[in-house]
Parts: structure tokens; C-alpha cells; sequence
């Protein structure tokens, strides 16, 4: 209960405040998070980022399918697979299109 309090707390907080700042001050920060988010060194390592959790998730994959057998569901596999084939190209949304 004492977590959701503090969370409605910090929410209203966090409106308020935002309020009081302003569209202008909005503006500012969402052309800053753009240029972050546009920056090379940052994209390369969200790629790389990714390409990780993808290995990693297909290693763990493995290790659970040889300890739990035929209980993971087939679509899982399904997913798990189409993941893997994916690490070694580029990265792409759930659509097919590159994220790059």
C-alpha cells in the first residue's frame, strides 16, 4: 500500500510540475531526447543492446528447453527461433522494417 501511495504521489508531483513548466519547456526536452536519440554512438549501442538480448534470450531458450522438455509451448519456440535467425542480420521492428 506505503508503493502506491508513493507512486500517486510522485505522479501528481510530476504533473504538476509539468504544468508549471510549460509547452516551451515540453518542446525543449523533446528535441533534446531527439538529438539523443538520433546520435550514432548512442543507436550503435541500442543495436548492440539488442543483438545481445537476442543471444542471450536464444542461450536461456536452450538451457530451459533441455530442462523442461516438450513443456514450452510450440508458439514460443516459434518466437524464440525467429529471434535467432534475426541476431546475425539487421535489426528490424515488428513490422520488418529496419529500425536504423
Amino acid at each position: 500500500m506505503r508503493y502506491k501511495v508513493t507512486f500517486a504521489v510522485g505522479l501528481a508531483l510530476g504533473y504538476v510540475l509539468g504544468t508549471r513548466a510549460g509547452r516551451e519547456r515540453y518542446e525543449q526536452l523533446r528535441k533534446s531526447a531527439r538529438q539523443i536519440a538520433q546520435n550514432p554512438a548512442v543507436r550503435n549501442a541500442a543495436e548492440t543492446a539488442g543483438q545481445s538480448g537476442r543471444a542471450f534470450a536464444g542461450k536461456a531458450f536452450a538451457v530451459v528447453g533441455d530442462k523442461v522438455g516438450d513443456a514450452v509451448p510450440d508458439s514460443l519456440a516459434e518466437r524464440v527461433r525467429v529471434l535467432r535467425g534475426r541476431a546475425g542480420g539487421a535489426p528490424e521492428d515488428e513490422w520488418g522494417t529496419s529500425n536504423t
